[in-house]
This record gives C-alpha cells, sequence and structure tokens, in this order.
C-alpha cells in the first residue's frame, strides 16, 4: 500500500516536472516573470542563469537577452523552412535549434570542448551554459567586454569567423544586435527589483 503510494506521489512529480519545461514563458519581456515561471527544482532558470555567471563571467542580462532574441524561450525553436516549387515546405534553412539556435556544428565543439556530452539544445540550463560558453570566448578571443550586448549577440549571430574578418553584419543584423542590448539593459533593471 505504501509503495503504491510513493509511486503515485512520483509519477504526479514527473509529470509536473515536465509540463512546466513543455511550454514557454508568456511574458518574456520580463525576466522576473520568466523566471517566476520555470522556478521549479528540476528545471530552475535563475539558478541556470547564476551558476552560467558564475562560471564564465557573462552577466544574467546579457544571457537571458541572447536567449530571449534566438528563440523567444521556446524549447523547439527552428528557422523557417525552404519552400520546393515556391510552395511545398522543405528543409529548414540551418540546423539551428533550440533555446540558443545554437548550430549543429558550433553545439558539437561546445560539447567536446566542456565535457558536456549529455547536453541538449532543448534543456534551458544546457542552452544558458552555451550561450556563456559563446560569449565567454567571444570576449577571450576578440577582446570584447563580457557586459557588451552589442559586440557579443554580432558575434554570436555572425559566428566568430565573419567576426574576426571585420564583418558587423548589416543594418538589420545590427538592428538585432542593438535590440538585445536594450533587453539586456531592460532585464538588469528588472533583475534589480525582482521580489521588491
Amino acid at each position: 500500500m505504501r509503495s503504491s503510494s510513493f509511486s503515485k506521489i512520483g509519477a504526479v512529480c514527473v509529470l509536473l516536472a515536465l509540463s512546466a519545461c513543455a511550454t514557454a514563458p508568456s511574458h518574456i519581456n520580463n525576466v522576473c516573470a520568466v523566471f517566476d515561471q520555470n522556478d521549479g527544482w528540476f528545471d530552475n532558470w535563475q539558478s541556470a542563469a547564476e551558476r552560467t555567471q558564475q562560471k564564465y563571467g557573462v552577466p544574467v542580462p546579457v544571457l537571458m537577452a541572447t536567449v530571449r532574441k534566438e528563440s523567444g524561450f521556446k524549447s523547439n525553436a527552428r528557422p523557417p523552412r525552404t519552400k520546393l516549387l515556391g510552395f511545398i515546405p522543405w528543409k529548414h534553412v540551418s540546423s539551428a535549434t533550440g533555446f540558443s539556435q545554437a548550430l549543429d556544428g558550433t553545439w558539437s565543439q561546445y560539447q567536446r570542448e566542456t565535457g558536456n556530452w549529455a547536453a541538449r539544445r532543448t534543456k534551458f540550463a544546457d542552452a544558458v551554459d552555451f550561450v556563456g560558453w559563446y560569449h565567454s570566448k567571444t570576449a577571450d578571443t576578440y577582446g570584447v567586454a563580457r557586459n557588451d550586448t552589442y559586440n557579443l549577440y554580432l558575434a554570436y549571430y555572425l559566428g566568430w569567423t565573419a567576426y574576426g574578418r571585420g564583418n558587423r553584419g548589416d543594418a538589420g543584423v545590427q538592428g538585432y544586435a542593438r535590440a538585445t542590448e536594450k533587453m539586456a539593459r531592460d532585464y538588469a533593471q528588472q533583475l534589480s527589483q525582482c521580489g521588491s
């Protein structure tokens, strides 16, 4: 009787944990709300972001603004599909997927260099760690400050090779970087007031 009760409780806990990570937060422009909506025992986004900040020195607002811009905090985000014959959905335009929109090759490099072979792009803690790792390498390689959201995002969006050659993208890409920079500033202000 007792083991049956424990197994039912365990099943309910697993279902609750899975349901908590199945949907994107509904208030993605307020980082306090994003963290409040994902503060479970198994999947605590604020703790994951703070661990990443401690590990790589990239501030939480920069990390969260990058994920916000890339995927809108959707675990299953993918770039659009191309169209075959102009109307039949075909292949995705790139291999980017998950919270961080990391490409296959860059994700493999992250796994190799960190030893985190079990990391998944659809798991927030892994994705935010990837963003921290990427921004940290940008800072170390190109001398970008770890709180310079604008340039960190340009390097993230364009890739290290293009950024290293001096490519800073077109007006649209620079607009994305400015929007991400503004989001990081907004998130920083919000974080100072969370729970107050």
